[in-house]
């Protein structure tokens, strides 16, 4: 099956860039292109793809609003950041916003395509060194464990190990429970703390302080 892209950059030679990238692939198709924030959300609406390509960094509306304004109106769209740099505050802010991963602007093409395939596949982290990275930076500050009250001992042990980078099978071996048990926790928590993916968990890991910045 094609997954469905939409281009979101106001850069035109970034953007015919992305399309050669997306487009040599048999399981990708560009759905279509926007050059700002906003026409990103209309053409997001209008298109529906299965994937957005969003710069961070744009004119009329910023990456980081129009990301949210896609993930609240089509909750079945994953959204990838692309960043100029790894250590970037509108990275994060565009994980809060929904996104669900993101990729540094000069990722080789091979790279691009892994994040893009990790994100629409919703099981993995992408680049989660640099997501680490960006955590440890952006929440040092006051944490707020409340939200884990719904959750039981062992999914709170699983969330703490995906807010490590651990994948299932790592999870399973950690714990020594089986890897479909893992994938089990994993669905409860997602779901009882109302999170889009793993990217999200990570996010809530560090943000309940379940998982502390270099800890």
């Amino acid at each position: 099956m094609t997954a469905r892209v939409l281009i979101c950059d106001d850069q035109e030679l970034a953007r015919t860039g992305l399309r050669m990238i997306v487009d040599s692939q048999a399981d990708l198709a560009v759905a279509g292109e926007a050059g700002d924030g906003a026409a990103a959300v209309e053409r997001a609406v209008e298109l529906r793809p299965d994937l957005v390509l969003m710069d961070v960094r744009m004119p009329v509306l910023d990456g980081v609003a129009a990301t949210g304004r896609i993930c609240a109106r089509l909750p079945g769209t994953r959204v990838l950041i692309i960043t100029t740099f790894d250590l970037d505050e509108y990275a994060y802010a565009g994980l809060r916003a929904g996104a669900s991963g993101f990729v540094v602007k000069d990722a080789p093409a091979d790279e691009l395509l892994v994040a893009i395939r990790g994100v629409l596949r919703g099981d993995a982290m992408v680049s989660p060194s640099v997501t680490r990275r960006l955590l440890d930076r952006f929440l040092a500050g006051p944490v707020d464990a409340r939200p884990l009250d719904v959750l039981t001992d062992r999914e709170r042990d699983v969330l703490a190990l995906i807010g490590r980078g651990l994948s299932n099978r790592e999870i399973a071996g950690r714990l020594y429970i089986g890897e479909t048990t893992v994938k089990t926790h994993v669905g409860h928590v997602l779901r009882k703390l109302r999170l889009r993916d793993r990217v999200h968990a990570v996010v809530t890991a560090y943000e309940t302080g379940l998982v502390r910045p270099g800890g």
